[in-house]
């Protein structure tokens, strides 16, 4: 989701369902992307909007069971400093413990984490789900992108098979059964990647 408020303040929110260990790079390039969209040749630099990039996710990248981790640009001899790019990456981790956020934003993450919390967001945005589910037009785009997805993953198996390779083809199906899409088209691509997920599946 990319919204722009009143204050021409950007936000580029993703809903992220697996780790596919490369979220950090992944937010270096959004990031670079946003700024390309957002100033044209020959404008000045101070004119780029201030941006927030969000990742959501039912998964603690970092390991230290943070509901929020936030990083900006600070100088690394001096942390009193910030860069003061107007740049945030934020990473919201749906299982966290810690009690580090708004009772609000920690109940959206419960109902992230398929939890039903007890909070009046929670509730409009259940109920906004439900309304959505009815929607004939959203339910056909969503079936179609299940569709394209299921697509690149029989792509993915005959890749595999077409070039002998039964081992990527078993990974492939396995990923497939999670809905690690993004994984399985790293996956084909990426021979070290690869080589962690056949760790990961014990697969030998």
């Amino acid at each position: 989701m990319y919204i722009k408020d009143n204050k021409n303040i950007v936000y580029d929110i993703e809903m992220q369902v697996s780790d596919t260990k490369e979220l950090p790079e992944r937010s270096r390039y959004y990031q670079g992307m946003i700024d390309l969209q957002l100033i044209d040749k020959g404008q000045y630099y101070k004119e780029l909007n201030k941006s927030f990039i969000i990742f959501i996710c039912p998964f603690d990248i970092f390991g230290k069971e943070r509901h929020i981790y936030t990083f900006e640009n600070i100088c690394k001899e001096d942390n009193s400093i910030l860069l003061g790019d107007g740049t945030a990456k934020i990473f919201l981790n749906a299982n966290g413990t810690q009690d580090d956020v708004s009772k609000e934003l920690k109940a959206f993450l419960d109902y992230v984490a398929g939890k039903k919390p007890q909070d009046s967001f929670a509730d409009k945005l259940e109920e906004a789900v439900k309304e959505a589910k009815k929607n004939r037009k959203w339910r056909h785009e969503y079936m179609t992108l299940l569709m394209r997805d299921r697509e690149n993953v029989e792509k993915g198996i005959e890749k595999g098979i077409e070039k002998g390779e039964e081992k990527l083809a078993k990974l492939i199906k396995l990923l497939g059964a999670e809905n690690r899409i993004d994984d399985i088209l790293k996956a084909t691509n990426d021979k070290e990647y690869r080589q962690e997920l056949y760790k990961e599946y014990h697969i030998i």
